[in-house]
């Protein structure tokens, strides 16, 4: 008799050890064992962040851990992509000017409602404090490819730029070309399972991640994971990633080549990944989904289909307990 599985990350109830490493003079990253990454940036007087987690309530833990290192206000809050776990936090951190992608906005517009329902069901642990959140977190700074952010004194620069769909129709990083750092948001996991329910795998596989390597980052902070730090390390995370999505397209592609079913491609790519993906944070919960979106778009959906937690339920229980 097989065991069910508990649906997503609903059981994974345990507290993450959180880490917060100072890449460089004014350069904080907050990793959390396969959680959701975090990072801030320090201006001459300003703070601009990365990502804002998923409460208020759990942002404001990360502040208070970075207002240990500076007290300088947050002028810019960066949302790499629309993602619920990644924005609805929002609210602690009294940003100037929150800025991401027009297609974020976009999003949030056409299924931010229902993304928001979806995450937290899936991932209840991270949606601490959820009645805090306020309600939808909209972006008050849009761009299209690139927007950059003179740090001031002898910082440097801080770019952010969107290298075409990938994890999302989006999403956006952040570099800071004179101290090398990359913060990539969900376009590069470090050795935590890829999440590609709203994905254009073939884009991200080719040139988005082609785009991002060109970039030559010598640290690297992922939506997820550890720090990558130096040359051969960033580049390996990158290459971890293009192998996951690669190995999808290739195993979903053969099935639907030899008339199989969804079930079939999901039980094709969980065998092809298990032996050196299995392991890593998150894999049993995003496969599932991950399967289902690939699915869609090798059969012509060109855009994602809405999550809705009535249907991350149905999609789970035919590929993970069918």
């Amino acid at each position: 008799m097989s065991t069910q599985k508990s649906f997503a990350s609903s059981a994974d109830l345990g507290e993450k050890q959180k880490t917060l490493e100072v890449l460089a003079e004014g350069v904080y990253a907050l990793t959390a064992e396969g959680d959701p990454n975090i990072g801030a940036i320090e201006g001459e007087d300003f703070l601009v962040c990365f990502e804002a987690l998923a409460t208020p309530v759990v942002a404001a833990e990360w502040l208070q851990e970075l207002r240990k290192h500076t007290d300088k206000p947050i002028r810019y809050l960066v949302l790499s992509h629309y993602h619920a776990v990644r924005v609805l936090g929002a609210s602690a951190f009294g940003a100037e000017s929150i800025v991401a992608h027009e297609n974020t906005y976009d999003l949030i517009l056409e299924r931010g409602k229902e993304d928001w329902a979806s995450e937290f069901g899936r991932m209840p642990r991270l949606a601490k404090g959820a009645d805090t959140v306020p309600g939808l977190t909209w972006p008050t700074v849009t761009f299209e490819d690139k927007l950059t952010i003179d740090l001031g004194g002898d910082r440097g620069d801080l770019v952010l730029q969107h290298f075409g769909r990938g994890h999302t129709e989006g999403d956006v990083v952040a570099w800071l070309p004179k101290q090398k750092i990359l913060f990539a948001g969900d376009l590069v996991e470090a050795e935590a399972a890829l999440y590609t329910g709203d994905a254009f795998h073939r884009d991200w596989a080719s040139h988005t991640l082609d785009a991002v390597k060109a970039l030559g980052a010598e640290q690297l902070v992922g939506g997820r994971g550890a720090v990558s730090r130096g040359r051969e390390a960033v580049d390996a995370a990158i290459e971890q990633t293009r192998r996951f999505l690669t190995v999808m397209i290739e195993e979903v592609g053969a099935v639907q080549r030899d008339g199989g079913t969804l079930k079939d491609a999901f039980e094709a790519v969980h065998t092809a990944l298990y032996d050196d993906f299995g392991h890593w944070p998150i894999f049993e919960h995003c496969l599932p989904f991950d399967v289902s979106r690939l699915w869609d778009e090798l059969s012509g959906i060109e855009r994602p289909v809405i999550w809705t937690a009535e249907r991350d339920r149905e999609v789970w229980n035919q590929l993970q307990n069918g």
